[in-house]
C-alpha cells in the first residue's frame, strides 16, 4: 500500500515551509503553553482530534493552546520559533484545525533575521519587523495570508490576540541561503556519502541551499519536495511517489538548482520503497536564462543528458559519478529533470556539484 501525504490541506505550491520541522525549523519559546505545547505548531499534518484524551491540564490538543488571560496580564500571548533555514516569508498558514470555542480571534507575525542567534532573551529585544498585520482568524480552518514583503529572515514570532489554540504554522517561502549562514545539511555527509562524494561538493538541489521542485507528472502519493528535503526520510510517506502508471510514458520531476553548477555526483535514495519504487532513472539538465517559464522549460529542446536510463534497487541509495565527457557536454545546470520509469517513488535526491 503506497504511503499518504504529509499534509491533508491547501498548501502553497512552488514555496517550502520554513518553518517546518523536517527542514530543521525549531520553537525557542512562548508566552504560555499550559494546554498543549508550542512545539507541535511545526510540526505535520494538520493535528488530530482524540475525544477523551486529557491531561491533568485538561483536554488534549495537537496545537499549541495558552491558559485563559484575565484583566491583570499582558494583551497577547506569542510564539516564537527559529526558521529551519533562512528566506523571504511570502505566505503563512495560520491553521485552527479543531480549536472551534478556543481559538484566537486575531493573529500578527512579524520577522527578524539573525542567524546564529538562539537565545531567546536576545531575540526578544531585536527589532522586529512585521510581516502580517493583525488579522482576523477563524475556528477550525486553514486562514492564509500573503506576507509583506520584507527581505530574508531566520526568525518568525507568532502573537495570538489574546489567547488560544493555534494547531500548525506554515511560513511558506523561498530560501535565502547566503543569509542562512551555513552550507548545506550536515547529517547528509555520512560516511557512505563521503565515500562516493569528493569533499568541497555542494549539494546543488538541496532546500536549504535553494533548490525547488518546480512541476512535475505526477504526486499522487507524496509532494515534490520532499524529494529535496534535509536528511533521510523516516518512511515512505517523506518521499516524492506517483500513483501506479497504466498507459504507456515514464513519471519525471523538474527540479531547479539553488545556484547554477556542474553537477558530479547524483544520489538517489529509494529508502522504504520497497514494492513501488521505480525500475530505472535517468537525469537530463538544462542551463536556462533566469526568468524562464515553467512551461518553456517542461516542452524546451535543449534538454542534455546527464545520466542515462539505469537500474535502481529497492529501498537503497544509489550514487552515481557523471561521466566527465557527458558532463563537458552538457555544461553548467540551472535545472534538472529526474526521469523515473515507469512510476513509483523516490525518497530523496542530491546533486553534488561546484557552483559555477
Amino acid at each position: 500500500m503506497s504511503g499518504g501525504s504529509s499534509d491533508d490541506g491547501a498548501r502553497f505550491t512552488g514555496l517550502t515551509d520554513l518553518a517546518a520541522a523536517a527542514l530543521g525549523g525549531r520553537v525557542l519559546g512562548a508566552s504560555d503553553d499550559f494546554f498543549a505545547e508550542a512545539g507541535n505548531l511545526i510540526q505535520p499534518g494538520r493535528g488530530v482530534f482524540i475525544d477523551d484524551k486529557f491531561t491533568d491540564r485538561g483536554k488534549w490538543m495537537d496545537g499549541w493552546e495558552s491558559r485563559r488571560r484575565r484583566a491583570a496580564a499582558p494583551d497577547h500571548d506569542w510564539c516564537v520559533l527559529a526558521l529551519g533555514v533562512a528566506g523571504e516569508a511570502a505566505a503563512f498558514d495560520v491553521d485552527t484545525h479543531h480549536f472551534v470555542g478556543n481559538h484566537p480571534p486575531f493573529a500578527s507575525i512579524d520577522g527578524l533575521l539573525a542567524p546564529g542567534v538562539i537565545g531567546l532573551d536576545q531575540l526578544r529585544a531585536a527589532p522586529w519587523i512585521e510581516l502580517l498585520a493583525q488579522s482576523p482568524l477563524r475556528p477550525g480552518a486553514q486562514n492564509l495570508f500573503v506576507a509583506a514583503p520584507r527581505g530574508p529572515v531566520s526568525h518568525v514570532r507568532l502573537n495570538i490576540f489574546p489567547d488560544g489554540g493555534v494547531a500548525r504554522l506554515r511560513v511558506y517561502g523561498r530560501v535565502t541561503p547566503q543569509a542562512a549562514g551555513g552550507d548545506d545539511d550536515p547529517g547528509a555527509r555520512d560516511a557512505e556519502t563521503r565515500q562516493a562524494v569528493a569533499p568541497g561538493l555542494v549539494d546543488l538541489a538541496a532546500l536549504r541551499n535553494g533548490g525547488q521542485a518546480l512541476a512535475c507528472s505526477d504526486a499522487f502519493f507524496g509532494p515534490m519536495n520532499n524529494l529535496l528535503m534535509p536528511g533521510r526520510a523516516d518512511n515512505m510517506g517523506g518521499g516524492w511517489e506517483t500513483r501506479r502508471r497504466r498507459g504507456p510514458g515514464h513519471d519525471w520531476i523538474l527540479v531547479q538548482l539553488g545556484a547554477r553548477g556542474a553537477p558530479a555526483v547524483v544520489e538517489v535514495d529509494t529508502a522504504h520503497f520497497k514494492g513501488n519504487y521505480p525500475d530505472r532513472c535517468s537525469l537530463d539538465s538544462i542551463d536556462a536564462a533566469a526568468g524562464t517559464r515553467i512551461t518553456d522549460l517542461i516542452g524546451s529542446p535543449r534538454w542534455r543528458p546527464l545520466l542515462p536510463e539505469t537500474k535502481l534497487g529497492a529501498d537503497a541509495r544509489a550514487f552515481f559519478a557523471i561521466d566527465a565527457h557527458v558532463a563537458a557536454a552538457a555544461g553548467a545546470a540551472t535545472h534538472l529533470r529526474l526521469n523515473i520509469f515507469p512510476d513509483g517513488g523516490v525518497s530523496r535526491l542530491r546533486v553534488w556539484g561546484r557552483r559555477a
